[in-house]
């Protein structure tokens, strides 16, 4: 998420609003002080992982992130 408010930052975009559904309360208190907004719906404790709070974690494989990136950018530019 750091590298993405990075990335974004560069842009120099009016405002940087991070949405998650869940993670841990430490980790969204340290990220809010990197953008404007942060909203975390579910900080539960312990947390354990991430992936124990979604019906479907399965796994993206790079090329498909890279495939949906390239649509991303081709659409928005």
């Amino acid at each position: 998420m750091r590298a993405a408010i990075a990335i974004v930052r560069e842009q120099k975009p009016q405002q940087i609003i991070v949405a998650v559904p869940v993670g841990l309360a430490k980790t969204c208190q340290e990220l809010s002080r990197e953008v404007d907004k942060l909203i975390c719906l579910i900080t539960p404790e312990p947390l354990y992982a991430i992936a124990l709070w979604y019906e479907n974690f399965a796994q993206i494989s790079d090329t498909a992130i890279h495939e949906l990136l390239t649509q991303q950018f081709a659409v928005s530019s």
